[in-house]
Parts: structure tokens; sequence; C-alpha cells
């Protein structure tokens, strides 16, 4: 009478037995990834390049247009027009924060942080990684008039004058700007306030 033996591989397991493992560790794999987050094309976009367009003034007038809140992710930050935006929107009430790169503040003298400071804007410094790199700004997440900003372009005077830079501005687009918003939060929370000693 024929007998019935499951074959064993090399390390005495079935190999039938191991798809279903193989299969729970791939989910599990996929469970731990951070998701790809993915929203509706809606509202407008705009976008610019430098050399040629005044990216500068397209990033001014977006803050000047701030009603409630604008949240800056910055690496270099050297460029005193937007910085004077910042200002403006804090002196008429408008929630400004700033999170910039904790080495570039170190490193250049030029760096508007301590104007904005000075002007009444919340600034942390990130220090947490080898470069805080992102270049963002969030002008009132909770609107239907969202507006994220977003790209290459730092934002000094040289990515304005000598760089090859690029910008997108989304507009009317909460679920983004949103998403951008829980990222600045997230980073915020392990940077340092503002400080001589933040700066050390």
């Amino acid at each position: 009478m024929p007998t019935h033996r499951n074959r064993l591989s090399p390390s005495g397991l079935n190999p039938g037995c191991l798809l279903p493992l193989v299969a729970l560790l791939a989910v599990g794999a996929a469970a731990a990834e951070p998701a790809i987050h993915r929203y509706p094309a809606t509202g407008s976009i705009e976008v610019a390049f430098t050399p040629g367009d005044r990216i500068d003034r397209l990033v001014a007038g977006a803050i000047d247009a701030a009603r409630h809140e604008v949240l800056v992710q910055a690496y270099s930050f050297t460029d005193h027009a937007i910085a004077r935006a910042l200002v403006r929107a804090r002196s008429r009430g408008v929630a400004v924060r700033v999170v910039a790169d904790r080495e570039q503040a170190r490193q250049l003298p030029q760096n508007v942080l301590p104007e904005l400071a000075a002007g009444g804007v919340e600034v942390w410094l990130d220090g947490n990684f080898q470069a805080a790199h992102n270049k963002v700004v969030v002008i009132d997440a909770d609107t239907p008039q969202a507006t994220t900003i977003t790209g290459s372009y730092n934002f000094t005077i040289a990515a304005q004058r000598g760089n090859a830079e690029n910008v997108i501005v989304l507009r009317d687009n909460a679920p983004v700007a949103r998403a951008y918003r829980e990222n600045w939060e997230r980073l915020r929370a392990s940077a340092l306030a503002w400080s001589d000693d933040a700066l050390k």
C-alpha cells in the first residue's frame, strides 16, 4: 500500500508550511512601511522657476494673504523680503511659526532667524537629522483657501538670483495643507525653541 510522505527541505521543514509564514511576514513588512499619502487633485496649481521667475515675490504675496496661520520649514533662510512678510503677518494677528535647520542657523551669520524672533515669530531649530532640508510654507490649512508651497527653492537671495530652482504652489487644497502641517508639527515637537543656547 503506497504511503504519502511530506517532502522536507534541507532544513527539515515542509515547503508547503512555509508559504503561509512567508505571506504573513510580507504582510507584516508592508504594514511596517509608512503609508504614501494620496489626495484629490483640487484647487489650482502654480509653478515657478529661477532663473527668470520672481519666486521671492510669489512666496511673500502668499504670506501677505494669510489670515490665520503660517507654518514654515526652512533649510537656509536669508531672504529679508520673505522674512518681512512673515513679520507683517504676525503683526496683524496671524500665528506664524518657523522650523529651521539648526546647523544652517549656526553657519550662516546672515540668516534672518534673529529678525523673525525679534518680530514675534516663533522660531524652532531642528538638529535631529543630517539636514532639516524641507522648504515648505503652509498657509491657513483649516480653510478652503489653504495653500501649500514647496519645492527646491531655499528662502535665500542665492536661490532667487543665482540658482536654478523650482517651486509649486497648491492653492485651495486643505487636505494637502493639513498633511504638511501634521509633518511640521511632528518635526517641531523634537526641535529646540530659538535661543542662544539652542545655537551652541
